[in-house]
């Protein structure tokens, strides 16, 4: 990825006062952009993520800031993502110029690093694939994405949810093989099927 320069990204701040508290600053963040309903799904994913790692003893601690950041980027409209991306020399996929919503995971990856100033790799990159996963992913990949379906945020109970709390406990795995289990079972009928998450069901299917 180029070098975007710092001021597109204050102007981003333009507003909102950060603490590098991600717990305060990305409701704050979001809020000032019209998000509040994202803001509040952020605090339940990144509540639940900590839940999750405490349950599967990984770091509880990176993952609730996964959570907080995972859809930092929601301020952009779906139909805008893709141009940003190309303007932030992001790769874009195919599937991704069909359905650019999935382009967000990818934008919130940046703005995590560049307006939040978070440097931890594990962190970024379970934000950059909390809606995919994608192949060998990290325990702390495993915890944001099932974390980021329990926390649905859709009206009402996912259709997966009970059989994927069952599931995680047996494992972590044994979770989020429930979901990639559902996207593939529904390949056909999705207006896309990411290859990440193709890549990532074969790989946890082995």
């Amino acid at each position: 990825m180029r070098k975007i320069p710092a001021s597109m990204f204050s102007r981003l701040c333009d507003g909102v006062t950060l603490t590098g508290r991600v717990a305060e600053d990305v409701p704050a963040f979001l809020s000032r952009h019209g998000c509040p309903k994202t803001a509040r799904h952020c605090a339940q994913v990144a509540a639940e993520a900590r839940r999750v790692a405490e349950v599967v003893g990984e770091n509880a601690t990176q993952a609730e800031i996964a959570g907080w950041l995972h859809d930092c980027s929601a301020l952009f409209p779906a139909l805008d993502r893709a141009n940003i991306a190309r303007q932030w020399d992001i790769p874009i996929l195919p599937e991704e110029e069909r359905l650019p919503m999935i382009i967000h995971q990818k934008l919130s990856r940046v703005l995590a690093a560049e307006v939040f100033g978070v440097d931890n790799v594990l962190v970024l990159d379970a934000v950059e694939c909390h809606t995919t996963l994608k192949a060998n992913p990290t325990r702390l990949d495993k915890v944001l994405f099932v974390a980021d379906k329990i926390a649905w945020d859709q009206d009402g109970i996912a259709p997966y949810y009970h059989q994927l709390v069952a599931a995680l406990e047996q494992s972590l795995d044994h979770a989020v093989l429930v979901y990639l289990k559902y996207l593939w079972n529904r390949r056909h009928t999705l207006k896309v099927f990411h290859p990440w998450a193709r890549e990532a069901y074969l790989h946890m299917s082995m």
